[in-house]
């Protein structure tokens, strides 16, 4: 496996614009996507289709009010009351109270124990060089989840001068972090 590793680090190098926040978290959550599915976790992508089903309704909506027969003036309340307050709402609240910082939902694997998956989140604070990335169990009640596990390092670790992500270095910590969360008994309360 670090042989394969190594050679698609060697053919296609992850390079991030090392002044831009974004692209840097940008590269090392998608890194972080690819390591996770490799040992076997499937993303789960159920919160993303509520989210595109949310936003097709919302779609739907504007269309209907765009060539209903009332025009604009007459069927305003109509709009604020169905797109921006209903619908809307429902989807920060969504993304507020279920996604909060996370990259990646997945199912638990096929040939494990436990009942469920993780959620894995990432922060990369605005001015800051401190990446943390958080492994936790999809379902934190479940008698099978595990304590979430953190790790919070410099992105100057990991990328080159040049802005070129160092992947085994990454690679290593984050299998590191998921051996750590798998290994990590429930503690009892």
């Amino acid at each position: 496996m670090q042989d394969k590793n190594s050679e698609s680090a060697n053919k296609n190098p992850k390079k991030a614009n090392l002044l831009d926040h974004h692209s840097i978290k940008h590269i090392l959550d998608e890194s972080v996507t690819e390591i996770v599915t490799s040992r076997g976790y499937v993303e789960d992508v159920r919160m993303s289709n509520i989210r595109l089903f949310l936003g097709t309704i919302i779609i739907v909506i504007a269309l209907f009010a765009q060539f209903y027969k009332k025009k604009f003036p007459e069927n305003r309340d109509f709009l604020i009351l169905c797109i921006y307050i209903v619908f809307n709402g429902l989807l920060q609240l969504i993304i507020y109270t279920k996604e909060k910082n996370a990259i990646l939902f997945t199912y638990p694997p096929a040939d494990s124990f436990t009942s469920t998956g993780l959620v894995v989140s990432s922060q990369l604070p605005r001015f800051s060089d401190m990446y943390t990335l958080v492994i936790a169990s999809a379902d934190p009640k479940s008698i099978s989840a595990n304590s979430p596990v953190r790790i919070t390092k410099s992105v100057t670790q990991w990328f080159t001068k040049d802005g070129i992500l160092v992947e085994g270095l990454f690679w290593k910590d984050v299998e590191a972090l998921i051996n750590e969360y798998q290994k990590e008994p429930k503690k009892s309360k």
